[in-house]
């Protein structure tokens, strides 16, 4: 076993890494950019060396800057984790060549399989099936679109390098193909610096099943049986299980024959998945799987297997580059129970997934599995992190395994409805959605799922008025007291002759919200949302309000308004006016936060949990005043940082709601930017600028919204 491996990463698989190594007595050390100096990998490993600037060209993409830290710090192998080098077959003869160990499959293999037309036709000639469509290296669009009509629409569309749903296009028809095309290629050149493609048979309902595999230098090869990642955004993963849902014995004795075959036909030596696409609209048929590729590298999913056989993958990862054979044979891996992982992101569900940045200023997650079921956090971030725009956001990956698949599906709706994460936007209360999905649940599912049920799993309720009064409380911090042994500072409040209360102003979403907390020397909270004054006049004139409660009335809006709960109590409003509250509380005391929705209160901001849900409040500074209404009607600004890849429209253009203005590179994704709004472009963002998040791409001109009619889009 070695003595000493360095750890080409950051993040969550760099601290998984480190923890296995150090299982095995395995010194680490750990290479970091600017913005990872502080990070949990760096703080773990034995040694850390600085390597670079933020962005990954300048530092975790910089291979002789790597290798450079190897030798100094005297590190026999490099563990490459997956992204960035970790299938980068220049890379690994570069580590072979300065005399130290890949812990991973040869530049050999890795090139066998790294661009995907190439692969396919290995595969054919392996007998592993394929996918019908175009594999070839002629790239005209004439020739592609042909082949697209020869193959049959839909067609996918999908670039030869690289993974991760980048430069992928689903066609629906011929007159989509150009400008498909055109998008595909670009994302894929940002992504993995080729722009070639292939055109294949797109699959109407597919599965994403996929077989772990595992060689030696010694010509073994096994499978760790199969993984589904069917739930999938945007082609990203989102939440991936052990086994299989509806796998039958046929087919998965077929699958894996497949992948060890795969795996054998390029003498691999390592972790690897074969990547299958199952065609799932008549069941799972032995005969109904093709290959779509293999990942030279341990998947960011590797943990469900873990979960189901028992094995350490990163463990056999390094016994078998230190040459060593596979610790088991074929017949002695078992599967056993059921794994579910779902990917924790910085990331904003309702706005189509769009990659979001801040700092942690609260992370929590379980303290202890859901009963029945084993647990695991895997991640590389902590309180106080921030994420990064350079790097992908993921927050972490929460992983549950329980006897059965109910059990371990209950067991991560469970965890996920405990996790609290407050600093940025997060998925949380997406992933319980979908965890909860009939549908997901029953395990009918394709990788088309989350399209077609998007809408209701990104769907938020609003806030009721027990979130809302409670937001306002810790907006007001009136409930948080420094701790004394003065006894008069232990007073939540005290006034001579009235009880002393305190305005708060919050925002949720586009609402506006005003409440008086108010402070009694009991240490009772009364709070009170705002009414407009034709609300207050049609009350009931019986209604009064009882002092010992703890009061959340409706804002003007009666979407805000949830039905009855068993908690609530009152009067109930006039009939005559809708806007009229009930009069609805609970008894708080300081010191019962227990007995109250969770809160977490972060620089001009309070989040409340409910479940999965983080309702995040802003809480304005009084003494800033900006007519933001006005601002985001007369400009559109970057909802991430990213790349300004392709302005569409120029200064002067008229142009109408809904018309596309220009595209964002963002993650190595593109992303449409479209008028709100019909208009005139006053000033627009140059092609190639780098922005910010909230930098303004697009102003409108101001004398034209004032005399535009009003879109009917």
């Amino acid at each position: 076993m070695f003595a000493k491996i360095l750890i080409a990463n950051r993040g969550e698989i760099a601290c998984r890494v480190i923890r296995t190594a150090r299982k095995l007595g395995v010194r680490t050390v750990a290479v970091y950019s600017d913005a990872d100096a502080h990070a949990m990998h760096v703080e773990l490993a034995d040694e850390a060396m600085h390597i670079g600037a933020s962005p990954a060209g300048e530092s975790y993409l910089r291979g002789d800057k790597i290798i450079a830290v190897a030798r100094a710090t005297g590190a026999e192998a490099i563990h490459p984790g997956y992204g960035f080098l970790s299938e980068n077959p220049d890379f690994v003869d570069q580590v072979v060549a300065s005399r130290l160990i890949f812990i991973g499959p040869s530049a050999a293999s890795i090139r066998a399989m790294g661009l995907k037309d190439a692969a396919k036709h290995l595969m054919e000639k392996a007998g592993v099936p394929v996918v019908p469509g175009y594999h070839g290296e002629a790239q005209e669009i004439v020739l592609l679109a042909s082949k697209a009509r020869e193959i049959g629409y839909p067609v996918l569309i999908k670039a030869r390098a690289g993974g991760g749903g980048k430069g992928m296009r689903r066609v629906e028809h011929p007159d989509d193909f150009s400008e498909a095309l055109s998008g595909a290629r670009r994302e894929a050149k940002a992504a993995f610096g080729d722009d070639h493609v292939l055109v294949e048979k797109y699959i109407e309902k597919p599965r994403h099943i996929e077989c772990q595999v595992f060689g030696d230098n010694f010509g073994n090869a096994v499978h760790l049986f199969e993984r589904d990642c069917s739930a999938q955004r945007r082609h990203q993963k989102v939440i991936e299980e052990a086994p299989a849902p509806g796998m039958t014995p046929e087919l998965r004795e077929a699958m894996t024959e497949a992948a060890v075959k795969a795996a054998k036909a390029i003498a691999y030596s390592g972790a690897g998945t074969i990547e299958f696409i199952v065609d799932a609209s008549q069941g799972l048929q032995a005969d109904r799987f093709w290959f779509m590729e293999m990942n030279t590298r341990l998947q960011v999913e590797h943990p469900v297997t873990e979960m189901v056989t028992g094995i350490d993958l990163v463990e056999w990862q390094l016994r078998v580059a230190a040459g060593e054979r596979l610790p088991k044979t074929q017949n002695e891996i078992e599967l056993s129970g059921h794994a579910f992982e779902a990917r924790i992101y910085a990331e904003d569900a309702a706005r189509g997934f769009l990659p979001a940045t801040g700092t942690l200023h609260h992370l929590k997650f379980p303290k202890a599995a859901p009963e029945g079921a084993t647990m695991r956090i895997e991640t590389g971030v902590r309180a106080g992190d921030a994420i990064s725009p350079c790097y992908d956001p993921m927050i972490a990956k929460l992983v549950v395994h329980g006897k059965d698949r109910q059990a371990a599906l209950d067991a991560l709706g469970a965890a996920l409805s405990q996790t609290e994460i407050a600093g940025s936007t997060v998925n949380t209360a997406f992933l319980a959605a979908l965890a909860a999905d009939a549908d997901f649940a029953a395990g009918d599912i394709d990788t088309g799922l989350i399209g077609r049920h998007q809408q209701a799993l990104t769907a938020v309720p609003p806030p009721s008025r027990e979130i809302i009064a409670t937001a306002a409380l810790a907006a007001s911090g009136a409930d948080h007291l420094p701790p004394s042994e003065d006894p008069w500072s232990s007073l939540a409040g005290y006034a001579h002759f009235h009880p002393m209360a305190r305005r708060t102003r919050l925002r949720h979403d586009e609402e506006e919200i005003v409440a008086r907390v108010l402070v009694g020397p009991d240490r009772r909270f009364e709070v009170t949302l705002d009414e407009p004054a034709d609300a207050a006049q049609s009350r009931e004139p019986d209604a009064a309000l009882d002092p010992d409660v703890f009061l959340g009335e409706p804002l003007v809006p009666p979407v805000l308004r949830p039905p009855m709960t068993d908690w609530e109590w009152g009067t109930p409003a006039s009939p005559q006016s809708p806007l009229a509250p009930s009069f609805t509380g609970r008894r708080f005391r300081q010191g019962d936060e227990g007995q109250r929705p969770r809160t977490a209160r972060w620089p001009g901001h309070v989040t409340v949990f409910e479940g999965a849900i983080g309702y995040i409040f802003a809480v304005p500074d009084p003494l800033v005043r900006a007519d933001e209404a006005a601002a985001a009607f007369d400009s559109l600004r970057a909802p991430m940082p990213g790349l300004v890849k392709l302005v569409r429209v120029a200064t002067g253009d008229v142009v109408t709601k809904g018309q596309p203005l220009l595209v964002l590179e963002a993650m190595k994704m593109e992303h449409t930017i479209s008028a709100t709004h019909d208009g005139v472009i006053a000033e627009i963002a140059a092609e190639g600028a780098q922005v910010t998040d909230g930098t303004v791409l697009v102003r409108f001109a101001e004398e034209a919204h004032t005399a535009m009619p009003v879109s009917a889009g």
